[in-house]
């Protein structure tokens, strides 16, 4: 992280930027953006909240992109890998852009389909133009494709207090995990979705700007009575390799597809077409060459990203995707793409700052997942 982060003029800011500094938050550069990195409870304790009661993020520097027009919904699922065919108008449901030629992953993305004329996607901050781009290079006429990336906050309450938070704040709450309700706030409307990227069970709210302040000091206010403390994007991420969710720039990329992330159920088979269609079908009859996999330490090493793997000293395997201390596990966890030949519960090697620390391979999640939870 190059500079402050609150002051740099080239990144962009959340509208609840000042709400970040006023709560004394480290600031970090994230995907062109300055958000807010932790608070002064820290990471381990962030991640602790949500863990055991709740936690509330800004994740507004999270894309929006809105594809609306006749034959909408149809023409985002001739693209994306998953089948809006297995979901219903006020569902959202997670997918992947692919290249077309080699089926590499352009993003990895949430789909919230309205009906079948307007459907919202929200695609990583880095990655959200070139969605975008590649949406309208083949748009068919009067489908249109808008980026809605600065108009929108977008809002997470996490953990298995969430529910009374939201309720307290005048929130609707207790819809099925993967579904949305648009709830009225403030004279606008806001998109309450039973999803997250923790584990846990919880709520992503898409606000427009212009009532992003008042949703989250509604919040905020509605989670002092339930320990709810504010988190930042440390804590995002050991929640989020705590349940093996890969993270695009590290674990995805255009150099990696669905069947090597394991994430072929992201992917509608069946469907007649999709971007990387024929290249994934190909790699999935064959087999992949890597595979991503679990790491769990035996010792007392924390992986790191770009930290070699190997089998033996002399036979190296492949790199640290992911890689960070499980305050849940107490315990060094990571991913790492690995030659699909090697077995799925060996033990390897991974050099941690010269030395050659021994891991067990493990099939991610880490910790149980709660987001399917009931109240």
């Amino acid at each position: 992280m190059a500079g402050d982060p609150t002051s740099d003029p080239t990144l962009l800011r959340s509208p609840l930027h000042e709400r970040h500094v006023a709560l004394g938050a480290k600031m970090a550069e994230f995907g062109g953006w300055s958000m807010p990195l932790e608070y002064a409870a820290g990471t381990v304790k962030e991640h602790t909240a949500v863990r055991e009661a709740v936690g509330i993020f800004d994740v507004s520097h999270l894309g929006k992109a809105l594809v609306s027009g006749p034959g909408a919904a149809a023409y985002v699922n001739a693209t994306l890998t998953n089948d809006l065919g297995r979901i219903a108008p006020g569902q959202a449901q997670y997918t992947l852009c692919c290249d077309e030629e080699t089926g590499g992953v352009v993003d990895d993305l949430i789909v919230y389909l309205h009906d079948e004329e307007r459907v919202l996607l929200v695609p990583n901050a880095a990655n959200t133009a070139e969605v975008v781009r590649r949406l309208e290079a083949t748009a068919p006429a009067g489908v249109t494709v808008a980026d809605q990336h600065r108009d929108h906050a977008v809002l997470a309450v996490q953990g298995p207090r969430c529910d009374a938070v939201l309720s307290a704040a005048g929130l609707p709450v207790g819809h099925d995990y993967m579904s949305f309700v648009v709830a009225p706030f403030e004279g606008a409307e806001v998109v309450v979705c039973r999803t997250g990227y923790t584990g846990e069970r919880g709520y992503e709210l898409a606000a427009p700007v212009a009532v992003a302040v008042a949703l989250w000091d509604a919040l905020v206010a509605a989670g002092e009575q339930h320990g709810m403390l504010p988190c930042g994007l440390g804590s995002r991420d050991t929640l989020r390799t705590e349940m093996g969710y890969p993270l695009h720039g590290q674990d995805l990329s255009p150099d990696v597809t669905p069947n090597q992330a394991r994430l072929g159920w992201a992917v509608g088979w069946s469907k007649p077409a999709f971007w990387g269609r024929e290249p994934l079908l190909a790699e999935r009859e064959a087999g992949p060459a890597r595979v991503l996999r679990g790491l769990v330490a035996t010792g007392r090493g924390i992986p790191r990203p770009g930290m070699s793997v190997s089998l033996t000293p002399d036979v190296l395997l492949g790199e640290v995707t992911s890689g960070t201390f499980s305050p849940t596990l107490r315990t060094g966890i990571g991913l790492a793409l690995l030659p699909s030949f090697v077995d799925p519960e060996a033990e390897v090697g991974v050099d941690v700052r010269g030395r050659r620390e021994i891991f067990q391979l493990t099939k991610p999640p880490f910790v149980r997942s709660h987001v399917r939870s009931s109240e």
